[in-house]
């Protein structure tokens, strides 16, 4: 056996450097889509990942009106939500959510696709979905990212 000695190294909270990008979701299918901005939302994408700190990026997605799904899901596919209350259940397909509220489709893919704890929570707090191509943040210069 070498003398030698491997240490893991852990990325510490106070060391992540954070960057910002845009996407754009125009003709893109959901389900892809929404796994690529899941694994820079967590973090993956880096080489210091570290899967008990929250060292991912920002994400702003633009144009999430004009997403698209594969097949027919676009009308068979159900998000159902419960509030709690007896008879408090919804279910709506993908276009009644289109034309109603448009974001919801990507932040409730996204959402399902992160860690179930306060991990998961501050990662999806880094998550801004717009419809059309404005959005709030060109103060943190964001950059575009290609998948």
């Amino acid at each position: 056996m070498d003398s030698l000695s491997y240490k893991t190294q852990h990325t510490r909270p106070e060391d992540v450097q954070r960057k910002w990008y845009v996407v754009d979701a125009e003709g893109e299918v959901v389900g892809r889509l929404c796994s690529r901005i899941a694994s820079v939302l967590r973090g993956k994408h880096r080489v210091d990942f570290t899967p008990h700190v929250d060292c991912g990026d920002y994400v702003i997605v633009i144009n999430a009106e004009k997403i698209r799904f594969k097949g027919n899901k676009m009308t068979e596919k159900i998000y159902s939500t419960y509030s709690g209350y007896p008879g408090g259940q919804k279910n709506a397909t993908p276009r009644e959510l289109l034309a109603k509220v448009p974001t919801r489709i990507v932040e409730t893919a996204v959402r399902r696709m992160l860690p179930k704890n306060k991990l998961g929570d501050a990662m999806y707090r880094k998550l801004f979905v717009y419809t059309g191509s404005e959005h709030y943040h060109q103060a943190q210069k964001p950059e575009t990212l290609k998948f």
